[in-house]
């Protein structure tokens, strides 16, 4: 039998993900942790960082890369109070960049927090009742759920199941608690046996996702588990369940792929759709791939064992059966721009984030538009998977000065005046601080789309409502193989081009060019929109023509 990856002994050895963060943070001779920690604190919902755009500048000069360290929240379906809105905004200040990331997975991150920042940041965080437990790691990420109360009135209904399941999954370990809340030290380490992770925790990450049709904003396809609530004459009947999703793939590893989840069945109770999700990560945790961490996704283990024997194993651990799939449509994958009003009179305002960067710059004083609203105390704010946030919960009352802080900051022109391409375009962070990135992401996708404008201009496209996406790496952080056009960093520069994914998230792009740079990439798009232009059906997106005719 091959040996367990060294991961799967860190995980092991680590007392419960203490391993030795205290002493790791106590040296003062380095901004980085022990090797082995660096892999713990992933579960803490951290990351250590470097400036890779200062590395050869440093080591001309023998100093040791410039470590810091990425904070990821823990949020739910993506909400935040007022209250703690303003939290994020003082943290950030004080100990990161100053850029607040919406991610792809609705919630935030801080990059560029030194060593000895973690514990003041945890601390400020945990005043506001926030934590990053969980949001990094082998085990259940941060939960996601359709972001905007406007798609159904069900739908703070079917909002709170994020948290419910959130709190299922949960590690029951204290060490979160121990290393940086100094709480007091669990001496009956007995009192914190985790039934579900036990000391192994999952073989790799793990992500669920709750859609609210028809708009599939969440891409519930590409999760582990996607959960599809099913709304008949107004009431909650209960929740698609499919499984086997995932997005990340290693370049020149034909074992490793992007998948779409598979349906399994339908549950109508609460009480059955929790069992039913922790028994699917139960499934995981005992029979994933704990040798090699590339296969080790669920969608591995799925394609391993068969969806039939996933499907009668989970009964079994149940105690009963999924009855079949209710039909559902999807019809959209995409954030509702500007103002709305949900079925309860309230106000919601979506603003266009590029790439969930959240700044001031000259085009837009975002941040400070959202401090602004935030210290009015008359709207929360939602974060949605596509990278944007949602001035949320806002009564006709209050509108008028919302919205006036929403004109006076720019905010309202920057989104409106925004092309619809460039507002369904996302890409990850990629370089200077991931360590994965083969190529630039979030710091080139904006100058990119300029340049795509101008081809779409050409063309009579600029109204094409058209999916692209960008990652600096196969691993998949921004969706790129579940978009029309979707860009994957290879090396400095160069990106493999995919094409033919669907508008709804339920087809994956394939691969049409590998390797190339800006100019065989608008080069290709030239033709390729001139094609569409000439030859499309009526509302035929361009996914569907590439598909059509056969592209790809």
């Amino acid at each position: 039998m091959p040996d367990k990856s060294p991961i799967e002994k860190i995980k092991e050895n680590s007392e419960h993900l203490r391993g030795t963060l205290k002493e790791s943070l106590r040296d003062e001779l380095t901004g980085a942790i022990r090797e082995d920690d660096q892999a713990v604190i992933k579960f803490h919902g951290m990351y250590q960082q470097d400036d890779r755009d200062r590395r050869e500048e440093r080591a001309a000069k023998k100093l040791e890369r410039l470590y810091s360290f990425m904070i990821r929240l823990r949020l739910p379906g993506g909400f935040l109070t007022p209250e703690q809105w303003i939290a994020v905004y003082e943290v950030a200040g004080a100990h990161s960049t100053g850029v607040i990331k919406i991610t792809s997975r609705q919630t935030l991150q801080l990059h560029g927090i030194i060593k000895s920042a973690v514990k003041p940041t945890i601390s400020s965080f945990n005043e506001a009742k926030l934590d990053s437990i969980a949001t990094c790691g082998d085990i259940n990420r941060n939960v996601l759920c359709s972001s905007h109360p406007k798609q159904s009135p069900l739908h703070a209904t079917v909002f709170a199941y994020a948290d419910k399941i959130s709190q299922l999954l949960m590690p029951k370990t204290k060490a979160y608690y121990e290393i940086w809340l100094d709480e007091e030290v669990l001496v009956d380490k007995k009192k914190e046996e985790d039934p579900l992770y036990q000391d192994r925790y999952l073989p790799r990450k793990f992500k669920i996702a709750i859609a609210v049709p028809p708009n599939n904003d969440v891409d519930v396809f590409a999760n582990d588990i996607g959960l599809i609530s099913v709304i008949e004459d107004g009431a909650l009947k209960g929740f698609n369940i499919a499984i086997g999703g995932g997005l990340s793939s290693t370049h020149g590893n034909p074992e490793t792929y992007p998948r779409l989840a598979s349906m399994i069945g339908f549950v109508d109770t609460e009480e059955k759709l929790l069992k039913a999700v922790y028994e699917i990560a139960t499934i995981q945790r005992d029979y994933g791939n704990r040798n090699d961490r590339k296969l080790a996704r669920l969608k591995y283990t799925v394609d391993k064992f068969g969806l039939d024997w996933y499907k009668k194993e989970l009964e079994v651990r149940t105690g009963f059966a999924l009855q079949p799939a209710k039909e559902y449509v999807f019809n959209s994958r995409k954030d509702f721009f500007g103002w709305e009003q949900n079925d309860e009179g309230l106000w919601y305002y979506t603003a266009f984030v590029e790439n969930g960067r959240i700044c001031d710059d000259e085009s837009t004083q975002l941040k400070s538009a959202l401090l602004a609203i935030a210290k009015t105390g008359r709207a929360n704010f939602r974060f949605t998977c596509n990278q944007n946030v949602i001035i949320s919960d806002v009564t006709p009352a209050d509108k008028h000065l919302i919205d006036g802080i929403i004109v006076s900051f720019g905010v309202g022109a920057h989104t409106e005046q925004t092309s619809v391409v460039r507002r369904n375009s996302m890409a990850c962070v990629a370089l200077p601080t991931c360590p994965l990135a083969l190529a630039e992401a979030q710091r080139y996708l904006p100058s990119l789309i300029d340049k795509i404008e101008t081809l779409l201009d050409k063309h009579r496209l600029k109204e094409e409502e058209i999916i692209i996406r960008m990652t600096g790496c196969p691993n998949g952080c921004a969706r790129s193989y579940a978009a029309e056009i979707g860009f994957v960093g290879t090396a400095p520069g160069k990106y493999n081009m995919h094409l033919g994914g669907d508008r709804i998230g339920e087809r994956l792009n394939k691969i049409y060019k590998e390797n190339i740079g800006e100019e065989e990439i608008l080069r290709t798009l030239d033709h390729l929109f001139g094609e569409y232009a000439a030859g499309k059906n009526d509302k035929e997106t361009f996914g569907d023509f590439a598909l059509r005719m056969q592209v790809v």
